[in-house]
């Protein structure tokens, strides 16, 4: 899942950029309102970090914008401690949630987690699939129960086609979405990987959309 997080402060945007890129995360990090509001209108995202106290272009102003642009991204907004009149503004600029700084790590990997269940559909951090269960909290599958050993870019592929479950999904939408922007990849790599998680889960998990992508059916009665 791609992650921007628009923060001026270098430092803080850093920590939590390496917090999620070891939660299974892809991050990209802009330091200025004017970057993140063009990366956020221009690139596909699963999700915003923003910083509300940025300098020239304030975050609530950026989130205005990318709204009346029809950008629909879930928006995690962070604010400075015990300015509740600000975090108003973000939810009626149209916020999915808010975290007032300063904040634990923990509690931001947990609230992004949950606008990104609460995007896809979900409301548990347990997403079930046929016989497969995603744990987004563990970064686990299981299979009737029994764990799967994949590795964080199998993960990364399966949870990503579990969060966009009924749709298909371009390879250069994977590539976007899985691998980070300084990891070395191939024009094969996502097949390869798809072949991968193929072999752990079975062939039929992962249907192949020719031409177009990769799908894992939406099972009845899921939104």
């Amino acid at each position: 899942m791609r992650i921007l997080i628009v923060e001026d402060e270098q430092a803080i945007a850093q920590d939590v950029a390496s917090v999620l890129d070891a939660a299974g995360f892809v991050s990209e990090i802009s330091l200025s309102g004017e970057d993140g509001w063009y990366k956020g209108g221009t690139e596909e995202f699963d999700a915003i970090i923003l910083d509300l106290g940025l300098p020239k272009l304030d975050g609530l102003s950026v989130l205005k914008r990318w709204r009346a642009e029809g950008q629909n991204v879930p928006v995690l907004i962070l604010t400075a401690q015990g300015n509740w009149d600000q975090r108003v503004e973000g939810f009626e600029a149209g916020a999915d949630d808010y975290l007032p700084k300063p904040f634990r790590m923990e509690e931001l990997v947990a609230r992004l987690r949950a606008i990104l269940r609460r995007s896809s559909g979900a409301s548990a951090p347990k997403i079930s699939v046929g016989s497969f269960t995603l744990d987004t909290n563990q970064m686990r599958v299981f299979n009737n129960g029994q764990p799967i050993q994949l590795t964080p870019l199998e993960y990364r592929l399966f949870s990503f086609l579990v969060h966009h479950r009924g749709q298909t999904v371009s390879k250069q939408m994977l590539n976007d979405h899985v691998y980070a922007l300084n990891h070395e990849r191939s024009d094969n790599s996502i097949e390869a990987l798809v072949r991968r998680v193929r072999q752990k889960l079975g062939r039929d998990v992962i249907e192949t959309q020719r031409g177009f992508g990769y799908l894992i059916e939406q099972e009845d009665g899921q939104g």
